[in-house]
């Protein structure tokens, strides 16, 4: 079986974990890195995650398979960057958001791309947070697909499922209004509450009383800035809204406690409760 080359620009956790799910699928896959990032071209060769590193995008227009696992601005500037592609040739980006991107790559070569957000990550970054199982088992949204070619949306679907993924469908501004509220408002949130706590309490109280509750919720607030403020910028309509609504939310229970409304805010919560039948 002929050999694919597979290209990897930003060899951080997303696209290391993604070197690791795919390598499990075939042994004739030829990774290759690009990152901006020399430690993490160093660290990328030596755990493994890709066989070669190039750096010019020149190198990687070559591969059969590329994918942009880098912050949603820069996804925008490589879409625009890249020449010379094969008509077979797939890239698949992985940003957060979608419409901005859907919309910025150039006509003559949106046919080979698929605009895809996997939704699974964590807080670590770089090629060392990188792990076998990140994206198995998890839903990948497969944005406008009907831009992609049809040999494009054929390879992404293969992919994806090869590595356990579900597979969802949907236009890229639907899909960018659900992840303000889902993604990226509870980051918002998670940010805020680390800035607030840390404005109000000594580093000692913090190490002291913060349980698993505090730190479930202000776990996501490690997160890249860099990525996340680009994200934001992308989305910024749609997460004002969210962050509008949660607002409006925060002052019900403000002044339920407030009136010593205690039998209205404790179905307000019961009403909380029920995400989690949905989620379990």
């Amino acid at each position: 079986m002929e050999i694919q080359k597979i290209g990897i620009i930003g060899l951080g956790l997303m696209g290391g974990s993604l070197s690791i799910a795919l390598q499990k699928t075939s042994k004739n896959l030829y990774f290759l890195g690009l990152d901006h990032n020399e430690e993490h071209c160093t660290q990328a060769l030596s755990l493994g995650l890709v066989n070669e590193i190039v750096l010019t995008l020149d190198e990687i227009s070559k591969c059969d398979i590329i994918f942009l696992t880098i912050p949603v601005d820069s996804i925008i500037a490589i879409a625009k960057e890249i020449q010379g592609l094969d008509e077979k040739c797939t890239v698949i980006d992985l940003g957060s958001t979608k419409e901005k991107i859907s919309q910025s790559i150039p006509k003559e070569i949106r046919a080979n791309f698929v605009t895809a957000h996997p939704m699974t990550g964590t807080e670590k970054f770089g090629p060392t947070a990188a792990v076998p199982d990140l994206y198995r088992d998890k839903v990948v949204v497969l944005c406008d697909m009907e831009k992609s070619g049809i040999y494009q949306q054929k390879v992404a679907k293969e992919l994806f499922s090869s590595i356990g993924m579900k597979l969802v469908f949907m236009d890229a501004q639907e899909h960018d209004r659900h992840a303000a509220f889902i993604s990226h408002m509870p980051h918002a949130l998670s940010y805020a509450l680390a800035n607030s706590v840390m404005q109000q309490e000594a580093a000692e109280s913090i190490i002291n009383l913060a349980g698993g509750g505090f730190k479930d919720m202000s776990r996501i607030a490690k997160s890249s800035p860099n990525m996340w403020e680009d994200i934001f910028r992308q989305n910024k309509n749609n997460l004002l809204e969210a962050i509008n609504v949660f607002q409006s939310e925060l002052k019900k229970c403000q002044k339920m406690v407030e009136n010593e409304e205690w039998d209205t805010l404790n179905g307000w919560m019961q009403d909380a409760n029920k995400l989690h039948d949905i989620l379990e």
